[in-house]
């Protein structure tokens, strides 16, 4: 029997065990020091392992040509295996061979019963060895680190979403929310590692059922309050407590996500005045913080009592303190640059309430602001979003006469007869520099009275009427955007799934992004401007004459404004509409 014969010889039953003389079967002796190094031998030798493994799960042979028989050399992708050996198998095996693990067993229901009571006499008996050695905590460290090892363990529910409503079922929830108050740090940011992969938006988009069992159970454990509790007493100058903070943030993000309500809940149970005290530290910048700035966005984005709440508690000053350091000095990196940012759209939903307007005014929020535009660093973009804010509306009258007092219309204008180039740290574009800048004077014409509008005015007939040229350049440049969009809207084909209110709704907002929303400004300061001075409003008709553009435009434009005012006070909204209408008629 020749050397070909004796490397394709299989017995029925047995595996063909690898010849010593095959170099790829070959399972090399380690040095000493790779043992030391490696624990066990190099890459080589570890594949070689895992090929003799797959051979002890399924028979195979080996293929080969002529010219292999006296070779004795074979890789992984030579082999055919048997054909009783399902697809599924196959598959596996190569995964196997190719340095990736086969699937191991999924948690089912009984192992996670198992798990659970495992847990549960771990944490009983750690409970029992702090009462019974306080005084000696080597006596009670082997059973925490037991407590710690079946946590880690836990994780495995987090992959299968649907044992969720059997974890709130046998109390494995509740009694893992009670070791968030444990007095063992590194047990409770276990914890909350288990929660935030647990409560990850992605596991429970898989699992409705799963979804609705966890968040109910975790809304009645009042789940905010308890990690704001912990979150008191972490220590963040260590790495682990640090992380911990981090995913305590990452839960509450994944929560609101889920289920608006816990927005309001999260602020309520303590949250908001912790990322406020947080925020106020002089620790400097770093990732939580950062994150604190995210969830504080998310916190009083939408909900009204919220930015109320953040008045009381002075976070209107907190966020003025933090934003006065970038008044002459630009973030040092791109984190800290998002986190600025953060700080500036905070400050803007604040301002949505109007008892923080006031608040702002009086913590001489406009003198920073005003500071910022002249400053021109990188805050530039995010103080003239915060003036459009401060000062739109009735509610805004006040902040508008402070404005020009304060010698703010020396910054405004410049910034309205040229608009500055966009760069990388210039975070605004043309259009959104624009919009919010027109917004601020139209904001000042609708709300100054007496000597601080007459100084708004005048503004525009000096240096030979240049701002009203600026004005009907931006009204061509805005014009010509919306009857754009008003092409491409004609020329979209019908949809047939929705009604013609829904669809007109739909347009109009596509039309108001599109530049319409920057028009109406334009067009509004035009017609206040015209109306109080003649000499104005023959500037206006004559460059439109040269242009060969027409005032029907104006008038239908601003009829078109007029008529769409939004929902807010209907006191408001009628008193605006009879003004601008005033104004259309004498224009």
């Amino acid at each position: 029997m020749d050397i070909g014969e004796l490397l394709a010889f299989k017995p029925e039953q047995t595996p063909k065990r690898p010849h010593e003389d095959d170099d790829d079967f070959a399972l090399p002796e380690p040095a000493s020091s790779d043992i030391g190094k490696r624990g066990g031998g190099d890459e080589k030798s570890k594949r070689m392992r895992r090929i003799a493994d797959a051979k002890e799960t399924a028979n195979y042979r080996k293929a080969h040509d002529g010219n292999a028989a006296g070779s004795g050399s074979a890789s992984a992708s030579s082999f055919e295996f048997d054909p009783e050996l399902t697809e599924e198998e196959r598959l596996n095996i190569l995964k196997y061979v190719e340095s990736e693990e086969a699937e191991g067993d999924v948690l089912d229901e009984q192992g996670l019963k198992k798990l659970i009571l495992v847990f549960e006499k771990r944490n009983l008996k750690n409970q029992e060895m702090r009462i019974k050695f306080s005084d000696n905590p080597e006596k009670f460290m082997e059973s925490e680190l037991d407590l710690h090892t079946v946590i880690q363990e836990l994780k495995a529910v987090a992959t299968v979403p649907d044992l969720y409503p059997l974890l709130v079922e046998l109390h494995g929830l509740h009694s893992l929310l009670e070791l968030l108050a444990h007095q063992n740090t590194d047990i409770a940011v276990a914890v909350v590692d288990l929660l935030q992969e647990v409560t990850d938006v992605d596991i429970l988009g898989e699992s409705s059922e799963g979804a609705e069992a966890l968040i109910e159970a975790l809304r009645k454990e009042q789940i905010c309050a308890l990690l704001v509790q912990n979150l008191e007493r972490l220590n963040e100058q260590v790495k682990e407590e640090s992380d911990g903070v981090h995913n305590t943030l990452a839960i509450v993000e994944n929560l609101t996500e889920i289920d608006g309500e816990f927005v309001r809940e999260a602020a309520t149970q303590g949250l908001l005045a912790w990322i406020l005290k947080r925020l106020k530290g002089k620790s400097p910048f770093d990732p939580n913080k950062l994150y604190c700035s995210e969830i504080l966005s998310i916190l009083i984005q939408t909900e009204n009592e919220n930015r109320l709440l953040l008045g009381t508690l002075d976070g209107v000053d907190v966020l003025l303190q933090q934003l006065a350091v970038y008044k002459r000095h630009d973030p040092a990196s791109n984190e800290e640059q998002e986190y600025m940012s953060n700080l500036f759209n905070c400050m803007c939903s604040a301002l949505m309430a109007r008892e923080n307007r006031d608040r702002f005014l009086n913590g001489e929020g406009l003198q920073l602001m005003n500071l910022m535009l002249r400053e021109k660093k990188m805050s530039r973009n995010g103080s003239l979003k915060v003036l459009d804010h401060a000062m739109a509306g009735q509610d805004g009258r006040e902040n508008c006469n402070k404005f020009v007092e304060i010698l703010g219309l020396r910054t405004i204008f410049p910034l309205f007869m040229k608009t500055p180039k966009r760069n990388k740290q210039r975070l605004l574009s043309v259009d959104e520099h624009e919009e919010h800048v027109c917004s601020v004077i139209a904001s000042m014409l609708r709300n100054c009275k007496g000597t601080q509008r007459q100084r708004m005015l005048a503004k525009f007939s000096e240096n030979d009427y240049e701002k009203v040229d600026r004005l009907l350049e931006l009204h061509l440049k805005y014009l010509a955007k919306v009857e754009a969009i008003d092409r491409e809207i004609d020329q979209q084909p019908k949809d047939i799934g929705i009604d013609e209110d829904e669809e007109a709704e739909n347009n109009y907002i596509k039309r108001l992004t599109g530049g319409l929303f920057t028009l109406q400004r334009i067009d509004y300061i035009l017609l206040e401007v015209s109306a109080t001075t003649e000499a104005v409003k023959q500037r206006v008709l004559q460059i439109l004459n040269l242009r060969s553009a027409s005032m029907k435009t104006i008038r239908s434009i601003m009829r078109e404004y007029a008529g769409n005012l939004g929902d807010g006070d209907t006191d408001w909204r009628e008193q605006e509409q009879t003004h601008i209408l005033s104004l259309v008629d004498r224009f």
